[in-house]
């Protein structure tokens, strides 16, 4: 999440403040519980599999191929967690701590060591079993395509951006595949780098993005204003007076209440990636020491840099996601070569970050990716459903599967495991139906003239 510095003032930047308000009450009444936590959300499965669709009589998988996210994680590094203790110690010299601060310290310090120990940016014990899980219930969900694959000798594609944290959960989802059927170990290729297509964001493709997130003048003046506004200060201030005196607190700067209180929520949001390096695997209780309030305030400043970042971002612009077609691209380039016959492929797995799952979804039109914001209307929880929570927790993922019936080949998507409708657009096989046509998604998508 970015500093907050001191508010433009200008007639314009007040407006848009204005309409930005976000008042506690306005909270959507179905906001999940892991809002607070934007991206930093663990991963939880969105459906019971055995609610899902069936396809129709006579289809049988021939195919299945994801996008995930990395699994849950520690911080990437110890920034947050070191001003907070540089400030507890800085207080507790000058009789600056409550009783609740005093009691933080030794919880910052604890989660500090457990991140080091698993390695900043590394994958959490959460985080290998979310992988663990999710590869489980795809092989429970195909049994007859695994059979098949290991029958005709086909082959398992696995690939990620190269980054460590992906190459690992690429492994875990992999080996626990195998392990599920020791015949297809020999299928799954070694995980292979692809920064192209799934560090794109930091890749040729994302030039023009990386110009638009460093110069682009409407993004900087759009996110100073929504992130510095009373309401944060307010919050701030609420935050630090939990765990420090108020004679303390009125020695910092307001712009260093704000980054101290940032610090303090990015810990809270990080703490239940890392539960299983808690003492006794129950939790580091960090939510004792920042109100929901609070957490909601700045879970929703940490949406905002994501939503306009990385997401469907001003609707006259589609910077923020243009980018991620080279994705969506491979996704049709594997089930057409599927349905031409010129594959040995069974399945192709894939392994990313956020700032690739959520640029995708705003390009397919996914739930909750479907609104962009104006300069007159910005993005808040009152108006727009995008939670980062939603679109992309930590493990989350996009799944194709294929079926086919003499030359038909249907497409059943998951995201996060739900069984989803793509853009209203395209049209299923029939009315409620989550089984389109690949031929009828190509139309949809602009892949043919058809």
């Amino acid at each position: 999440m970015r500093r907050v510095t001191p508010a433009l003032a200008t007639a314009g930047v007040a407006a848009l403040l204005a309409a930005a308000a976000f008042p506690a009450q306005a909270h959507p009444d179905h906001r999940s519980d892991s809002t607070s936590y934007g991206t930093k959300a663990p991963y939880e499965p969105r459906q019971n599999p055995r609610t899902y669709q069936k396809a129709p009589a006579g289809f049988v998988p021939v195919f299945t191929e994801n996008v995930s996210r990395h699994g849950s994680r520690a911080a990437t590094d110890s920034e947050d967690g070191d001003l907070v203790l540089a400030l507890i110690a800085k207080a507790g010299t000058a009789n600056g701590l409550t009783a609740k601060g005093r009691a933080f310290g030794p919880k910052v310090q604890a989660l500090q060591t457990a991140m080091s120990k698993v390695g900043y940016g590394d994958l959490s014990g959460r985080g290998e079993q979310e992988l663990k899980s999710t590869a489980t219930r795809l092989a429970e969900r195909l049994p007859s395509l695994f059979s098949t694959i290991a029958k005709k000798n086909e082959k398992i594609d696995v690939v990620s951006s190269g980054q460590g944290r992906a190459v690992d959960s690429a492994n875990i989802f992999a080996g626990t595949l195998a392990s599920k059927d020791p015949s297809l170990k020999p299928l799954i290729g070694a995980t292979r780098t692809d920064v192209d297509l799934l560090y794109f964001h930091k890749a040729a493709g994302g030039k023009a993005y990386r110009d638009y997130i460093a110069n682009d003048q409407r993004l900087a003046t759009t996110l100073k204003t929504l992130t510095d506004q009373p309401k944060t200060h307010s919050a701030a201030g609420s935050v630090l007076k939990k765990l420090f005196r108020t004679s303390f607190v009125d020695t910092l700067s307001a712009d260093d209440q704000v980054a101290a209180a940032q610090a303090v929520y990015n810990l809270y949001a990080i703490a239940p990636a890392m539960v299983q390096e808690s003492p006794g695997g129950k939790g580091w209780g960090l939510e004792k020491f920042i109100s929901k309030r609070d957490a909601d305030w700045f879970g929703y400043l940490s949406d905002t840099e994501d939503f306009y970042e990385k997401g469907p971002g001003f609707a006259d612009s589609d910077i923020t996601y243009k980018m991620a077609d080279v994705l969506l691209d491979d996704f049709f380039k594997k089930a057409e070569a599927k349905r031409a016959d010129t594959t040995d492929l069974g399945a192709e797995l894939r392994f990313t970050h956020a700032e690739e799952i959520i640029p995708l979804a705003a390009l397919m039109g996914l739930p909750g990716s479907t609104r962009p914001a104006t300069t007159t209307h910005p993005y808040t929880y009152a108006t727009n459903p995008w939670r980062g929570a939603d679109v992309a927790p930590l493990g989350s993922n996009i799944q194709w599967d294929i079926y086919r019936k003499g030359t038909t080949y249907l497409v059943h998507m998951l995201y996060n495991e739900q069984e989803t409708a793509f853009k209203p657009t395209c049209k299923p096989i029939s009315k409620g139906s989550k089984f389109y046509n690949l031929n009828e998604l190509e139309r949809c998508f602009g892949r043919t003239t058809n």
